[in-house]
């Protein structure tokens, strides 16, 4: 059995069960999934039906299923004159932030689905989790989208917001929890400040950065061993 972290597949199917082959998942490991399954890539909706398949992966909410939900209700209705008219500046707001954040592959696939489908995948990922603590090998884990966003000694996990969370970029000189390694998404590790190695997992002050920005071109999927420490790597996006 092993515990595996992947975040940021962005509709990378074809990389994500690439992935999963390189790694040789089983039903007796377990995967957790930091967030933005969906959005850039060409098939999100077809990663999240895989995701809902298996039983052992663990899917926690990135700031782009975030913006997904806010929108996915209106998406549901039929698009005439009266919902466009009935269209009010707080999803008009969503629906831009979303566009602009790369919601057309998704918007896509979900309008291809019968009712039914559509309701499932809201409710799927409407049951993402926040964050995640996890211990392996006597190692502690906090598996977060984004990170610990305006830091402060003072706060606990659930002080912090969802925007905290899922949006903002944390400083990644900071050991932010003593004895607690922080695993994140979010950020590809190509536009890191000082890295090493763009494109491959950052590790610093007990960070580790796993988004190495599969849907660009040249980046790849990742995947980290917890139990080991290892690394595991998609082929690069060449499109």
């Amino acid at each position: 059995m092993a515990t595996y972290v992947m975040s940021d597949i962005h509709g990378q199917y074809d990389m994500f069960m690439e992935l999963l082959d390189i790694i040789e998942f089983n039903e007796n490991d377990m995967l957790y999934v930091l967030g933005d399954v969906v959005d850039r890539g060409p098939n999100p909706i077809k990663t999240l039906k895989k995701l809902m398949e298996m039983p052992n992966v663990i899917c926690l909410v990135g700031n782009h299923e975030l913006m997904a939900i806010e929108c996915f209700d209106f998406l549901m209705k039929e698009i005439t004159d009266t919902s466009i008219a009935e269209l009010d500046d707080k999803m008009l707001e969503n629906l831009i932030t979303w566009d602009y954040n790369g919601s057309q592959p998704t918007i896509e696939e979900f309008r291809k689905l019968k009712i039914e489908e559509r309701q499932d995948i809201i409710d799927f990922i409407k049951d993402f989790r926040i964050y995640e603590e996890v211990t392996v090998n006597n190692k502690d884990y906090l598996l977060v989208h984004a990170g610990l966003g305006n830091y402060s000694p003072e706060k606990e996990i659930e002080d912090y917001s969802l925007h905290e969370l899922l949006w903002m970029r944390p400083d990644y000189n900071i050991k932010h929890l003593d004895d607690t390694y922080i695993v994140t998404g979010h950020t590809p590790t190509q536009v890191i400040d000082d890295n090493p190695n763009p494109g491959f997992i950052y590790r610093n002050k007990n960070n580790i950065v796993i988004d190495c920005g599969a849907f660009a071109l040249g980046g790849r999927l990742a995947a980290l061993c917890l139990d080991t420490g290892e690394e595991f790597y998609s082929s690069a996006n060449k499109k």
